[in-house]
């Protein structure tokens, strides 16, 4: 019996009788192979291993990655840690009702005395009001609607007991113009809601859609931070609903009108509870007709809280204007780069072409720059701005429209390579220095061409600007570069446009005309 069954098994095992094909191919290559158990059993692990593996990562969806874990709040901590002095003519933080974890986190990022901006607006935004805000990029608007909606929420869950929907459903929607702007203001979100449950998701394109997507679906959504034309392709996928939103920021209005967003913004409107069920804040840092208007038809009895740019910018910033020709505007440029290579420097033009052929002619130059345009694509964007934040890159050539989103501090010098067409401008790029009380420098150029607008300036800011002649070691000329590049940009100088050559080949098609 133990003979047949002996059998039976030879039979069946690979290379037995049972598997005469095999016998005859490994009889006639003569190459049969021998395999130790121990070999099998390494083989065999190994492939369950592998097995495993890929069983694991056909199981990992997109988006199913746990987001990082909150820091708890201390339970110990308390406001009385948080020892700010009274000040005659300041107000305090703690003078404002706000949650202990939401003064947890201002205790961490040191925030001890309010702004201009917050002192006239924070109070009434903590009491639900409408508010209508006038305020330049730097002054801490945005830490104003941030605080206010953490405060909002964090009260209303305590009422609630956190019993609904957080995931596609938000409370606050913040709308802002650039990316970066959004960017900026959910890392802020962020910090200030540290010690919180409060979930704050970034919506903006150019990048990162689909993980944009999942993040609305997956994970708590309780504020939105977006760009006007994102948020309407997710609303119109119905990824995010905004039925229960019940607090709206629009900031940067001004600048909202200047790109085209507001019929954007209005669809986006179209989809909220009315003005009178939700609280509106509207933050410009100019209030012209037009925001006025968009101002009354958005917000319900609004408070005006105003901090003028002029007193901004004299308090903060050294303003000073160099008058120089368009031959020493590059000179004059490189020779403060030279003095300033510790410092982070800003460097705006008008055009894209212009910051373009600035940027390339510096680093040929070895001034360790980047370029940040409109039509830089986003990673690229956020990589630049990143370096510049972290200090790898000391000098950063920007339009208006790509630095508008630059909010980072110290920033030492601002340099206005051509003067801004619009007054308005002007403010803004000096508000990318001395952010948050800190000191800054603005320097302008006001060459032949640039010198008309600085009128429209001094009287937009009520200031008379110091023009003074630059000293001569700062009009050392500047190295050439080497004679490739110098040939290079030669050809690129002579190499006409399109519109050129096709006017040149119909001068000779009339000329050639004429002569017949």
């Amino acid at each position: 019996m133990i003979q047949q069954l002996l059998a039976f098994v030879r039979k069946r095992l690979p290379g037995g009788a049972g598997n005469a094909p095999a016998q005859k191919k490994a009889a006639n290559t003569g190459q049969r192979q021998q395999t130790s158990p121990e070999q099998a059993a390494g083989r065999s692990a190994a492939g369950e291993n592998a097995s495993k593996k890929v069983q694991r990562r056909r199981r990992r969806k997109p988006g199913s990655r746990k987001p990082k874990q909150r820091p708890s709040p201390d339970s110990t901590w308390s406001c009385e840690q948080f020892i700010v002095p009274p000040v005659p003519g300041k107000i305090r933080f703690h003078d404002v009702d706000l949650p202990d974890p939401l003064m947890h986190a201002i205790a961490d990022l040191k925030f001890e005395y309010c702004t201009p901006i917050q002192e006239k607006a924070l109070p009434a935004v903590v009491q639900g009001r409408d508010i209508v805000g006038k305020a330049n990029t730097g002054t801490g608007k945005s830490a104003v609607f941030l605080i206010g909606i953490l405060t909002r929420l964090l009260r209303e869950t305590a009422s609630t007991k956190g019993n609904r929907n957080r995931r596609r459903l938000p409370q606050a929607l913040v709308i802002a113009p650039t990316r970066e702007l959004v960017i900026q203001i959910a890392k802020d979100g962020q910090a200030l809601g540290r010690y919180t449950d409060i979930g704050i998701q970034a919506v903006y394109g150019g990048a990162q859609y689909q993980q944009q997507m999942d993040a609305l679906r997956r994970q708590q959504c309780d504020i939105v931070v977006a760009t006007p034309g994102r948020l309407l392709d997710f609303v119109g996928k119905r990824v995010v609903c905004l039925d229960q939103c019940a607090i709206l920021v629009i900031d940067e209005a001004d600048r909202m009108l200047d790109m085209g967003f507001i019929p954007d913004v209005r669809r986006i409107i179209g989809r909220i509870p009315a003005k009178e069920q939700r609280q509106t804040m509207l933050f410009s840092a100019t209030i012209t007709p037009d925001v006025q208007r968009l101002a009354s038809q958005w917000c319900r009895k609004p408070v005006s809280a105003k901090v003028d740019e002029e007193e901004v910018a004299a308090a903060a910033v050294e303003q000073i204007v160099y008058l120089v020709t368009g031959q020493e505007k590059y000179h004059l440029l490189y020779n403060l780069l030279q003095q300033q290579a510790e410092n982070r420097v800003l460097v705006f033009a008008n055009q894209k072409h212009e910051a373009r052929k600035l940027n390339d002619r510096l680093r040929r130059n070895g001034i360790d720059c980047a370029l940040l345009t409109g039509d830089v694509p986003q990673n690229k964007r956020t990589g630049r701005l990143e370096s510049f934040r972290a200090g790898r890159i000391k000098v950063l050539v920007a339009t208006d429209v790509a630095g508008r989103g630059i909010h980072i501090d110290n920033i030492s010098h601002v340099v206005n390579y051509t003067l801004p067409y619009e007054p308005e401008d002007y403010v803004h790029r000096i508000g990318r220095t001395g952010r948050a009380g800190a000191s800054g420098t603005a320097i302008s150029f006001a060459c032949e061409e640039g010198g008309f607008y600085l009128p429209a300036i001094e009287e937009f800011i009520e200031q008379k600007l110091e023009c003074i002649m630059p000293d001569p070691a700062l009009l050392k000329e500047a190295p050439k570069g080497t004679a490739a590049e110098q040939n290079s940009e030669k050809q690129q100088r002579r190499r006409p446009s399109g519109k050129r050559r096709r006017r040149k080949r119909q001068h000779r098609r009339r000329s050639q005309d004429n002569s017949g």
